[in-house]
């Protein structure tokens, strides 16, 4: 398993990150410990998580539940310092805690109850969810319009949320700061304003990020490669339509499309036709696209560890071989030619 700086913190980590946003759902706990057995067993150091999770469904009543997962297995085994371990605070409009957005106020009593439920004393890599201000994340990225934000309430926002984050690093309880759902512009704000004013420099961002979904690859990635600032991509298999497991109306039972419908707005025609060009380009080199699509993802060179997510420990066994594959020139050269033909399918 390739291993990978992460931003500026000084830790290093795997190439590929065990997403965690179906444990307490699709996955039960059982299955969740063993699929956190396995990805060590298999090289990986690098878990993601968040308050609110699991989703599918996303309830006020299961908020939390991952991460008490997370914190039973670490209590049960004794294996905590095995993993860096990264969690997040959600933004506004949120199944947690009411909708509360993100304050000084809400940081520490959000760090305070994912350490409780983690049951453990620091976290790695603490992440904001989403900004308050809204984001082009989420398919928003057609309609999102920035033009009625209150850039002195934002710099004020960050400013005072730089001074509760530092007060937490102060204290020991978390050890680097990320963002998630984030632009270039807010991505540089909050550097700004740490370098300016102190407080914990943003290590990493993570956006969604795929073959189908490469919002990343202009202006954010320009900042993240001279700000040492890392993508952590999320959906690197768009919500699973690269596994190809629905194409030609195939529904499986138990899949995220069949518990949510539209995939959170990724389904359609252009999806479907954008997948079949990527698994031609698969089978022209004789690789497996759901290998294929996770290793290009955790390559590209702002990039260092790729989020996934496996409901079933079978579909962990199956993706676990995506560390081993090489990715040719021709390859990435066909994989962009794809790109162009299918830009931003969803």
């Amino acid at each position: 398993m390739k291993m990978n700086p992460l931003g500026r913190t000084g830790l290093s980590v795997s190439e590929l990150c065990l997403g965690t946003m179906t444990f307490g759902t699709q996955t039960d706990e059982a299955e969740a410990h063993a699929q956190m057995d396995r990805a060590l067993e298999a090289g990986i150091n690098f878990l993601d998580c968040a308050e609110m999770y699991p989703v599918n469904p996303m309830t006020a009543e299961t908020v939390g539940l991952s991460e008490e997962i997370l914190g039973r297995w670490f209590a049960r085994t004794g294996r905590r310092d095995e993993w860096i371990v990264a969690t997040k605070h959600s933004g506004a409009g949120s199944v947690a805690r009411g909708g509360e957005p993100i304050s000084a106020d809400s940081i520490p009593r959000c760090i305070e109850a994912s350490l409780k439920r983690l049951q453990t004393d620091v976290i790695d890599l603490y992440q904001f969810h989403w900004p308050n201000r809204g984001s082009y994340m989420f398919r928003k990225n057609w309609s999102f319009d920035p033009s009625g934000q209150d850039r002195a309430e934002t710099v004020r926002h960050m400013h005072d949320c730089l001074g509760a984050l530092q007060r937490e690093v102060e204290r020991g309880t978390i050890r680097h700061f990320g963002l998630s759902n984030e632009s270039a512009w807010g991505t540089a704000m909050w550097l700004r304003i740490a370098e300016e004013k102190g407080g914990p420099l943003v290590a990493s961002i993570q956006n969604e990020y795929s073959l189908m979904c490469r919002l990343a690859d202009t202006d954010l990635a320009e900042l993240m490669v001279n700000e040492d600032v890392s993508l952590l991509p999320f959906s690197p298999l768009a919500a699973g339509l690269l596994t190809g497991k629905y194409q030609d109306g195939a529904l499986p039972e138990g899949s995220r499309m069949a518990l949510n419908g539209d995939l959170g707005g990724r389904k359609g025609p252009r999806a479907f036709e954008a997948v079949a060009a990527y698994h031609k380009v698969a089978a022209e080199f004789g690789i497996d696209p759901v290998h294929m699509a996770l290793a290009w993802s955790a390559r590209r060179p702002f990039v260092a560890s790729s989020i996934f997510g496996a409901t079933t420990l079978a579909q962990l066994d199956h993706l676990l071989p995506a560390a081993e594959v090489t990715l040719s020139d021709e390859l990435i050269s066909a994989l962009d030619a794809a790109h162009k033909a299918h830009p931003m399918p969803y």
